[in-house]
């Protein structure tokens, strides 16, 4: 299957991709769409000029493989995301992009400040208490409204046990990216 679009070149997704949204659908007749991040706040996309798509897993694909989209320009329109993008020139191309994922590499999101983390970073990390007792694996994360949740995954007598840490200062005393370890003022019996 070729690509739909002039200008949009078959490309390797890179190894530290992360998909970070989906396009939903064309927005005006010049070629602009609309962007559902998977962020509430998307700085990553809007400060990379390249992003990767993929087909959605559901649906018509219009194109299959990798596609590299070299974006003109994105910005913020009533609470949305839209962005327009070399080779995406009319209404039609925009809509051939319906449901594509977005990846972008980690290495292009923005620095975190101090004290701050994307979730991606965290996924895998193991999570001890200050006593060293293991308890468990980040599996996800949950935004609960007012604080985030580490959903920890540990095998405990053959069984797979679910823990749910709040991940706020009162309970989180570090976070070791580089160590692959998260230390926590919790109890396995919590």
């Amino acid at each position: 299957m070729t690509p739909p679009l002039t200008g949009l070149d078959a490309a390797e997704l890179p190894a530290d991709a992360v998909e970070v949204g989906r396009i939903a659908d064309g927005w005006g007749i010049k070629g602009w769409f609309k962007v559902i991040a998977h962020s509430a706040d998307p700085e990553a996309l809007y400060s990379a000029k390249r992003w990767y798509l993929q087909p959605t897993e559901r649906g018509a694909k219009t194109f299959a493989g990798t596609l590299l989209l070299r974006i003109r320009e994105s910005k913020e329109h009533s609470g949305s995301l839209v962005a327009s993008a070399h080779g995406v020139d009319d209404r039609t191309a925009a809509d051939a992009l319906r449901g594509a994922r977005i990846f972008l590499p980690r290495t292009s999101f923005p620095t975190a400040a101090l004290d701050e983390y994307y979730w991606v970073d965290l996924i895998g990390l193991a999570v001890v208490n200050r006593e060293g007792v293991a308890l468990g694996e980040v599996q996800d994360l949950l935004a609960t409204g007012p604080q985030t949740v580490l959903v920890l995954a540990a095998q405990e007598d053959g069984k797979t046990v679910e823990r749910m840490i709040p991940f706020v200062s009162a309970y989180v005393d570090a976070v070791d990216l580089p160590g692959r370890r998260i230390t926590v003022d919790w109890q396995p019996d919590y």
